[in-house]
């Protein structure tokens, strides 16, 4: 084995640069280098032994050892430029050149040298180019006709018997036969040895690729039939790759992926390369009862491009974490969208609510101011006061909406919750507006058991609930109308219910009620004033008791809102203000852990 690898490394040696980095380019040239290095160099040390018996050599004596030792300048050729079929080539031409002139002189085509046009295109065959062979196939079924038409008109000349039938040359033929089969034999075997072994270990580089990337890799027929995937299906799906041969993945599929997924894998058969999206069941670790779905993107192309009905083969992988972050981003874009919206509706809002408080307080408190000029008597001195103090009062009710807002959407507003009688505090609220409503037209109807229990919760914050909800429904009732307030136990829930009989509101905008600052149809087409914090900081009170509102409403037929509240109110324990926002606003808005948990087992 040392002087085998001795022999290896002094032929690596003389190999050209191009042929370092490839193994199986290695082994080729080695193999074409080896048999006529060893074959020169035997024949150069046989030269003198064959001179002391047989004495002074012939022409044609001297022509054989001249090739026999021309191989060297072929490895030559071939170490210095690295063009494995030109040598061949050359190779070829000068055996069939030697062949010719040996038969030529040793009687023609029936000649024994002339056998040897046979090791011409089998030589050939180690360059593994179909050209080369063809070459040499050609060559030497040309030097067979040549030595037939001129063995067939007596062109060649005529052979000694005694050289013709001279056991020596004829034995030196038959050894350097032998000797030259032997080398192409070793070389031959070599190659296949090495193919062989460069497969193996290719086989298993992609076997150990396969078995340890986290992407699958899948086989599919063109109807989408899994013919290989590779086991890491197993920690993606959670089902062993066993169970998705055949059509076990596409059963997986989603229903509503399924025709997208069956696209892509026909256009690929067809010779596109596609890429696609779709979810796919994932097995948890209790079975079936904690199954998802998942997205992935499967890229696919056809296994043989030129076949008409070729296979594809497919890498699939895992997205959802992508599918989460692009759906994070469309809630956020769609947040700062509503950001934006309502900011423009609180500036639509306010240049009304704030502006015509402000001009009214300015232009009567500078006729006041003039009163000696205008000649103001004390009635109308009276009458500008009361509507200075009403459009301070109107400021003052716009400016503690705004702040109680701020305060529940930060999470700073403070409620404390005792017990007290529910039913006392919302007649002493229908009755504050009573004269609104007489003075609008429109009836109010209080409905309030006598025995309603003792709640324990902010009576301040239940109040301000019940202002909202009534004025709200007075204000948006035409004259005529009618307003009902009514109160009852449901289960351990007070239930508040204000109806009425007034405009109603439109199914779009029913979805966003409780926007802060959103009002019902168009800012410039309404005819009520308000900021639409309202019901806004009613919902925000109920989510602070843990409580739930419920609106019902249809155009032209009136408005139903209900507020169930716990008749027994525990606010959670103490913890930083930081920290209470995270605990309240799930109570005023969805949260965003909810949402992006619905991508992975969304149907």
């Amino acid at each position: 084995m040392s002087s085998l690898s001795l022999i290896r490394d002094c032929l690596d040696a003389l190999l050209h640069p191009s042929a370092q980095y490839d193994a199986l380019t290695r082994a080729r040239h080695r193999a074409f280098m080896a048999p006529r290095l060893l074959g020169s160099l035997a024949a150069l040390a046989s030269f003198p032994a064959f001179l002391a018996m047989r004495g002074a050599p012939t022409a044609i004596e001297v022509a054989a050892f001249a090739w026999l030792i021309a191989p060297i300048l072929l490895s030559w050729f071939l170490s210095r430029t690295g063009r494995y079929e030109g040598a061949h080539v050359l190779s070829s031409l000068a055996l069939a050149g030697l062949v010719i002139v040996i038969a030529a002189s040793t009687g023609g085509i029936a000649s024994f040298a002339a056998v040897w046009l046979v090791v011409i295109p089998i030589e050939a065959a180690l360059s593994a180019s179909r050209r080369v062979v063809a070459f040499a196939f050609a060559l030497a079924m040309i030097c067979a006709a040549l030595l037939s038409v001129l063995g067939h008109y007596h062109v060649l000349p005529v052979v000694d018997p005694v050289v013709a039938s001279n056991s020596t040359l004829v034995g030196f033929g038959v050894v350097s036969a032998i000797f030259y089969a032997a080398g192409l034999a070793f070389g031959a075997e070599s190659l296949a040895r090495t193919s062989v072994a460069l497969l193996y270990v290719e086989e298993e580089r992609y076997r150990l690729l396969a078995h340890n990337m986290s992407d699958v890799l899948s086989r599919h027929s063109r109807n989408g039939a899994v013919r290989f995937i590779s086991p890491a299906v197993e920690i993606m799906l959670g089902v062993p790759a066993s169970r998705l041969s055949g059509h076990g993945l596409f059963d997986r599929v989603h229903v509503a992926d399924r025709p997208a997924y069956l696209t892509a894998l026909s256009d690929a058969a067809r010779g596109e390369s596609r890429s696609v999206e779709f979810r796919v069941r994932r097995d948890g670790a209790r079975g079936e009862a904690a199954a998802e779905f998942i997205w992935v993107e499967m890229r696919c192309r056809a296994l043989d491009q030129a076949a008409a009905d070729a296979e594809v083969v497919a890498v699939i992988r895992d997205v959802t974490d992508r599918k989460l972050q692009e759906q994070a981003l469309e809630q956020a874009r769609h947040a700062a969208e509503q950001a934006d919206a309502s900011k423009t509706r609180f500036l639509a809002t306010m240049s009304h609510e704030l502006r015509t408080p402000l001009n009214a307080i300015i232009g009567f408190s500078e006729m006041i101011a003039q009163e000696d000029v205008l000649g103001l008597d004390a009635a109308r001195r009276k009458e500008y006061a009361q509507l200075i103090n009403d459009s301070g009062q109107h400021l003052l009710s716009v400016v503690n909406g705004i702040l109680d807002m701020s305060k529940m959407e930060s999470g700073n507003f403070e409620i404390s919750p005792e017990p007290f009688a529910p039913r006392p505090a919302l007649l002493n609220c229908c009755n504050l507006v009573a004269l609104k409503a007489r003075e609008s037209g429109v009836d109010l109807v209080t409905r309030v058991p006598d025995d309603l229990p003792i709640v324990n919760g902010d009576s301040r914050a239940f109040k301000q609930i019940v202002l909202n909800l009534v004025s709200n429904a007075i204000k948006f009732t035409e004259r005529g109308g009618k307003v009902t307030v009514s109160a009852g136990v449901e289960g351990a829930r007070l239930l508040l219910r204000v109806s009425d009989t007034g405009v109603g509101i439109a199914a779009d905008d029913l979805k966003r009620i409780g926007d802060p600052f959103f009002q019902a149809g168009k800012t410039y087409q309404r005819r009520h004033e308000g900021t639409g914090l309202g019901l806004s900081i009613v919902k925000g009170l109920v989510g602070l008791h843990y409580g739930e509102m419920n609106v019902e409403s249809k155009v032209g037929e009136g408005t139903v809102v209900s507020v169930a509240l716990p008749l027994s109110f525990t606010p959670p324990a103490a913890v930083e203000p930081s920290s209470n926002v995270s605990t309240l606003k799930p109570a005023l808005r969805p949260g965003l852990q909810e949402q992006t948990q619905q991508v992975k087992k969304s149907a």
